[in-house]
């Protein structure tokens, strides 16, 4: 019987982060559902549209198998469901044989990470579930529980800052051109309050130079699209301090070594 992990993030660029981070210790995706383990059926959406919404996206997670492993990873669509995420697919599935439970987060502007964390542990504990006292950290399980805030459990900022930090080694001229381009938007006079609302929010200049890099490798597709398919997350930058915090975060919970 494999390992089994269950990891909740906020939305689907972080999905594809955990994915690049996991490739490497042999996890690939699931495309079929008969190719599904049948111990995650159960977080298989069995009807559309989603609570009757027709602009619901379905909620369905990645899975990732390998021959020792098997790991949904789910969006929770939004740092204020992340809680409601764990709680009610955690719940459809048998947690005895679950390895680990995790959770992925960006870090918030207008706390500090340290108190970001205290307030999805805490959230979580009254669910019944002993998150450690500390982000980053793995308690003992079973199942092994864990949660990390990007970029390093200290520092104030998004999954857009360890993606800036990659395109630098994987991209560095096509970076340097991207931030010119938003730099230049920014300060751009045919633009008015509301053209510039996104940008000027507080990692609205990260997310944007991540988007013009992505925009060139995959014109016209999705961000996340980009992180799965070219070399923000390869060779290299598996090095990098931060992105290997992450991933050995993750090797942790779910016992990969």
């Amino acid at each position: 019987m494999p390992k089994y992990g269950y990891l909740v993030v906020e939305g689907p660029h972080d999905v594809e982060f955990v994915y690049r981070l996991l490739a490497p210790h042999g996890l690939g995706r699931v495309n079929m559902v008969n190719g599904l383990d049948p111990f995650f059926v159960p977080l298989v959406p069995r009807s559309f549209p989603p609570d009757g919404d027709l602009q619901k996206r379905v909620p369905v997670p990645l899975f990732l198998e390998s021959a020792t492993h098997s790991v949904a990873v789910h969006s929770a669509l939004g740092d204020s469901r992340l809680i409601q995420t764990v709680e009610e697919n955690a719940a459809l599935l048998d947690s005895a044989k679950l390895t680990g439970i995790g959770i992925v987060l960006d870090s918030d502007a207008t706390v500090t990470p340290a108190d970001r964390y205290v307030a999805i542990r805490d959230g979580l504990r009254a669910k019944g579930y002993g998150f450690p006292d500390q982000a980053g950290a793995v308690s003992a399980g079973p199942p092994r529980l864990g949660a990390f805030v990007l970029p390093d459990n200290a520092s104030a900022g998004t999954l857009e800052d360890i993606l800036l930090e990659c395109a630098q080694l994987a991209y560095p001229a096509l970076l340097a051109s991207a931030t010119t381009h938003v730099d230049s938007a920014s300060r751009d006079a045919s633009l008015v309050s509301d053209d510039l609302k996104e940008l000027r929010k507080p990692a609205g200049r990260q997310k944007a130079i991540v988007g013009s890099v992505a925009s060139i490798l995959k014109p016209g597709r999705a961000v996340q699209v980009s992180l799965q398919d070219n070399r923000w997350l390869r060779d290299t930058a598996l090095a990098l301090p931060r992105v290997r915090a992450v991933q050995e975060f993750m090797i942790d919970l779910l016992q990969l070594s």
